[in-house]
């Protein structure tokens, strides 16, 4: 897992200490001052107690914007939440979570795992760390744009969308770039699908039309659907004909490739739902909320039935 830094919340400050004096001769204070200053006291320190060590049930911080949710591949407890402001990271299945320090700021909207490395693209363009997570990397070289709004990939083959230069393609695990369609991919966002039995199947989200499909490495698409305005896409890892899309309160899931789409219950403004890769039936649905963290429920029958966590 990546380097990572307990989440804090810093207390504020208290106000500075006033001299300690003798009241005037029958002067009184109101007793409503005197109990709103206790309670003041009580959730300063109830607001500093927060700033131990990560506990079960801790939320993790994006900050802004929430664009990224995703479980590691070959990694069961791992778990990254990636937003406009921060990084976080879990190792327990999201019962506790961390800053990932080397990616504040990253504006972390797509992810990679490929042989031996991540990958992380945003704003800022893409970041690669070749030590398990331990720390990232700048990685820009030969980008035709730097904007990175949705990232896949298998093998040493990587799939980007950007706003600037539309869908692109390295099959060097980053070292050269080529621009596979300059028309597509603009309003791309987040996951991007790779097809691990057929790396010319990509399936990515846009913003614009739902789940959209490739079967020629990204030179041509077609509109899949689900829902009208996709966030997010997953798939069960052992059968990707098997979609769910997402986007801000609405899912769906398909089983036969687009073809036909059933709407999911998931919970209220839900964004994202994501599929353990090595599990079908363990799934996330992941919300942010108004103080930059972001709530996370899970299910463990495939999407029937959801807890808090």
């Amino acid at each position: 897992m990546a380097k990572t830094k307990t989440n804090q919340r810093r207390p504020r400050p208290a106000p500075h200490p006033r001299a300690r004096r003798k009241p005037a001769p029958k002067t009184r204070r109101p007793v409503g001052l005197l109990i709103g200053a206790a309670l003041v006291a009580l959730g300063a320190t109830l607001w500093m107690n927060r700033s131990d060590a990560p506990t079960t049930g801790s939320a993790p911080f994006v900050g802004g914007d929430f664009h990224s949710f995703v479980a590691v591949p070959d990694a069961s407890a791992a778990l990254y939440a990636g937003g406009h402001e921060a990084v976080s990271s879990s190792s327990d299945d999201g019962r506790t979570w961390s800053d990932v320090e080397s990616l504040q700021d990253a504006d972390a909207m797509g992810w990679a795992f490929l042989d031996g490395s991540i990958w992380v693209g945003g704003h800022p363009g893409l970041e690669v760390s070749t030590d398990g997570g331990q720390s990232f990397q700048s990685r820009n070289d030969g980008l035709p744009a730097t904007d990175i709004h949705a990232l896949g990939g298998t093998g040493s083959l990587l799939y980007a969308a950007s706003p600037a230069a539309g869908f692109l393609a390295s099959t060097d695990e980053g070292t050269t770039w080529e621009i596979r369609n300059p028309g597509v991919g603009q309003s791309f966002m987040g996951a991007i699908l790779v097809d691990p039995a057929d790396p010319d199947r990509v399936v990515a989200p846009d913003m614009n039309a739902g789940a959209v499909e490739t079967t020629d490495g990204g030179r041509t698409w077609r509109v899949l659907g689900g829902v009208p305005a996709a966030m997010w896409v997953s798939w069960d890892p052992t059968d990707t004909d098997r979609i769910v899309v997402s986007a801000t309160g609405v899912a769906a899931l398909t089983d036969d490739g687009g073809a036909t789409w059933t709407s999911l219950d998931v919970p209220a403004d839900v964004s994202i739902v994501q599929i353990e890769p090595d599990d079908p039936n363990t799934w996330y649905a992941a919300s942010w909320s108004q103080d930059g963290t972001v709530d996370v429920s899970t299910s463990t029958d495939g999407g029937s039935t959801w807890t808090p966590l």
